[in-house]
Parts: C-alpha cells; structure tokens; sequence
C-alpha cells in the first residue's frame, strides 16, 4: 500500500522556442506519485546552468517567478522520494558540478559504489559523503573537465556503474539520456514541437500534449543537440524491467514496454478471479491502484463492485508532524468507509501489496468497525519477502511481514476472515512479458544485477507458503 516508495522521476526536455521550464514543472507535476520530498529544475542560460530546488510537492516548490528565471531550451527536473528524516533539500536533484557548468537528475540505486569511488580516489577527486547519484556526476565531470563532451564522458564511466539507473543531464548545449542494461527502472521518449522530451512515465509525456516516441532501450544513450537526435548502444541489453512497476508505481495512464498500465492491472483482478472464487456479496478496492484490479476481478467472478473506501486525496506529505493519535488514526486520515454500504455485507477488499502489516491490519479493523460480516483480503501481488536495492524505498528484510510469517501467520495477524495473494505465474502472465525479462527479486530473492558487499544483507531463510 503506501509502505513502499519509488526514489523519484525525472524528466528531460531540448527544445529551441520551448518553454522548457514551465513544461519540466507540469511534467515533474505529472510524476509527482514518484516522488514527494524535493523537486528540482535546472536550465542552461548561456554558459552557466541556472537552478531551483525546494523541499514538499511539486505545487509547493515552484512559483511564477521561479519558472520566469529559468531561462533556455534545455533542462532537466527531478523529484524525489518521501523518507522520514531531515536533509531533504541536500538530497535534491539535479546534482550539479562545481562550476554550474553540468547537471544530472538519477532515478534508481547502486548497490555497491565502490567502483566509483576506487575511481576518483585515483583520481584524487573523491569527496566525503556523496551519494551514489553525486559519485556518478562527479565520475563524469572528471571527465568533462579533461575535455571530453558529456556522451564521451559517460563512454567512459558507463563500465563503472553498477546498479539500477536511468540518467538524464545536460551541459550547456547538450542534452544526454542513459539506461542501464537492464532498463530496471524506466525512461520514455517523446516528441514535442520541434524539440523532444524524456520522462520517467508517459503520462508525462502526453500530459505536456507531447507525442511518445518509444522507450529508451536498456544500454542506450541518446544524444540531443544542434546536430540533432543520436542513439548510441553503450552495452548489450539484458533487460530486467522492475515487476513493481506494473503492481503499483506507475500511473495507470502509462505505457511501460508496450503494456498499458491500466489494462495490466486489470488482468491482475482477472487472474485474481480465476485462482480464488470466493463467496462474497461485494468486491471493495483500496483506491487508488487496486480500482482497476477490482474491476478485472468483478468482470469475471460477476461479483459487483463498490466503492466502499473513499480516498481523501489532499492527504500528501505535511509538514505538519502528526501527534500519536493522529498517527493511530492514519487510515481514518486517508480512507473513509462507508458504513451503509459495509453494513452486514461479506466483501472481498482488492489492494495491491502487503508490506509491514501494520496499514492492512488496521484497515481490516476499520471494516469490521464499520459493519462488514466478513473481511478477505486479496492482494495482486506475491507476498514480499526479500527488500530492494535497486530504486524504491523498502523497510529492511526483517520488516517485511511475509519475511518471516507464513500467509495464515499473516492472515491472523491482520485480523481478516481470509488472505490470498496473486500467484507469481499469475502476475507476470497479466503483465504479458517474458519471465526472464522482470525483476522478480522482491518475491524470489533473485537479484538479476550483483548486489557485492550487500549481499550479507539477504536471509534466505523465509517461509515458503
């Protein structure tokens, strides 16, 4: 539910006679579930690049003014992810050189930076404290400041990178797109006027009335400039597309490899149908992710559907920190039951993913609160059971319910009359894609890129029902 986090969006826009920050800021707008901590836009202005950060949602950071100062046809925006803690605005992107002259924005996760900073301490160039997507802007600008033009730059650093990442940067005259080998986390191409755009999701592409190209292939470098558009293969694609993705990140009016997210989803609810028929007199989807999974499942167990929770939609990231009632009450604050509709009834509650346990539990108590008769769970996704290291903000391994309590385990522990979870043949036959070309790692504990030294981190030892 909303336990997991995706790290952020980004977003990246050339385009002589654009007005390319005010499309960034719309376009970041469109990838705000991605991210609700910090946004950034950064712009060139002749040969010095021009930036905004600011701590909170989209809406929050940018004003007028801010849009007007960011002049020029080229910028890249990002957003990041929600995290508890302080020290969001040093953690917001673009990262920037030390003479405004380079910029990057990183979407996903190295594992392991030791390659990195092997490299710049040979260099004598590495820094106290940078993190992995600072490591990589700084491994680059080594290379800038040696002459080379940005795509040669990443040439040369490309082999040094090991982990998940979709990169977008610039430089003063020069837009430049990457993703890894295994286009784990995703990047879009789209066509806008005579300029072009990349985003982390489509929705942001067709929210800026921009026209979707194709997706930026794992291993490929796209190079925009006065010369015009080049692709460049860096490395073989092996692709690896993240499962989770389809289950609950991105919007429903994306397209992510050909597949709409929509329709995807709403195969989930099919399949969901087709393993586990039950005896209920309503299906109730947790909204907003779960509603079209909900729907494939009505459409083929022909049990109606209501929307029996309804979201408070203005419940975002607060800088208003919660006292513990409030804390208590967080389900009340996001999801309002309605009680003559609950009343007496056996329903099938749809959400998408089980993660610590403690929102779902507290859920399945609302409903019974409010009058339901009987309370299954069905979730369209496997039980997770093994953490991420590769873009989206996961409790560590031990926080995760599934980890070590078997589905009755859990199903007791939440309180529900019953609990099934989506098979994993079920899951990616919805998707529609080769196994082989999803990360599965959340629910099979196979890391498709080489976790290092964190590898330690992993317990194996899980409950296999």
């Amino acid at each position: 539910m909303s336990d997991l986090k995706e790290k952020c969006g980004i977003v990246g826009i050339y385009g002589k006679g654009l007005p390319v920050s005010r499309l960034a800021f719309f376009s970041l707008f469109a990838l705000q579930h991605r991210g609700q901590e910090a946004s950034g836009i950064t712009t060139n202005d002749d040969d010095k690049l021009h930036t905004h950060k600011g701590v909170g949602l989209v809406a929050q950071v940018y004003k007028e003014k801010d849009i007007e100062k960011l002049h020029g046809y080229i910028g890249i925006g990002h957003n990041r992810y929600s995290t508890s803690g302080g020290g969001a605005l040093d953690h917001a992107q673009p990262v920037l050189n030390s003479d405004f002259s380079f910029a990057l924005a990183h979407n996903g996760n190295l594992p392991s930076v030791k390659a990195l900073e092997k490299f710049l301490s040979s260099k004598k160039k590495l820094k106290r404290d940078r993190s992995d997507s600072e490591l990589i802007a700084d491994a680059i600008d080594f290379y800038i400041k040696k002459g080379n033009s940005v795509s040669e730059a990443v040439k040369k650093i490309f082999p040094l990178i090991t982990g998940a990442f979709a990169l977008v940067m610039m430089d003063k005259d020069t837009l430049v797109a990457v993703r890894d080998i295994y286009g784990m986390r995703p990047l879009s191409l789209g066509k806008i006027g005579g300029g072009y755009i990349f985003a982390s999701e489509t929705c942001a592409i067709s929210t800026v009335g921009a026209k979707f190209v194709r997706d930026v292939n794992p291993g490929e470098m796209i190079v925009i400039n006065k010369n015009g558009i080049k692709s460049i293969t860096l490395a073989k694609a092996n692709p690896k597309h993240d499962i989770f993705e389809y289950v609950y990140f991105a919007r429903p009016d994306s397209t992510m490899n050909g597949k709409l997210i929509y329709q995807v989803r709403k195969n989930f609810g099919k399949e969901l149908a087709h393993e586990f028929n039950l005896n209920v007199d309503t299906v109730v989807p947790v909204p907003d992710t779960a509603m079209p999974v909900a729907l494939g499942y009505s459409e083929v167990s022909g049990i109606p559907m209501e929307m029996a929770l309804v979201k408070n939609r203005y419940v975002h990231r607060t800088f208003i920190e919660p006292d513990q009632k409030s804390r208590r009450n967080s389900v009340a604050l996001k999801l309002i039951p309605l009680r003559e509709i609950l009343k007496g009834k056996k329903i099938a509650v749809i959400d998408d993913s089980i993660v610590r346990g403690n929102t779902s539990r507290k859920l399945v108590k609302t409903l019974f609160k409010s009058g339901a008769k009987e309370v299954h769970l069905l979730i369209s996704s496997p039980p997770i059971r093994y953490p991420d290291f590769y873009g989206i903000d996961t409790p560590k391994q031990k926080e995760l319910i599934a980890s070590s309590k078997t589905v009755e385990q859990i199903r007791k522990f939440l309180g529900a009359t019953s609990l099934h979870f989506l098979s994993l043949d079920g899951l990616i036959k919805s998707i529609g894609l080769p196994k082989d070309k999803l990360c599965t790692s959340f629910f099979t504990g196979v890391y498709p890129i080489d976790l290092k030294e964190r590898k330690k981190e992993i317990n194996y030892d899980v409950p296999k029902t």
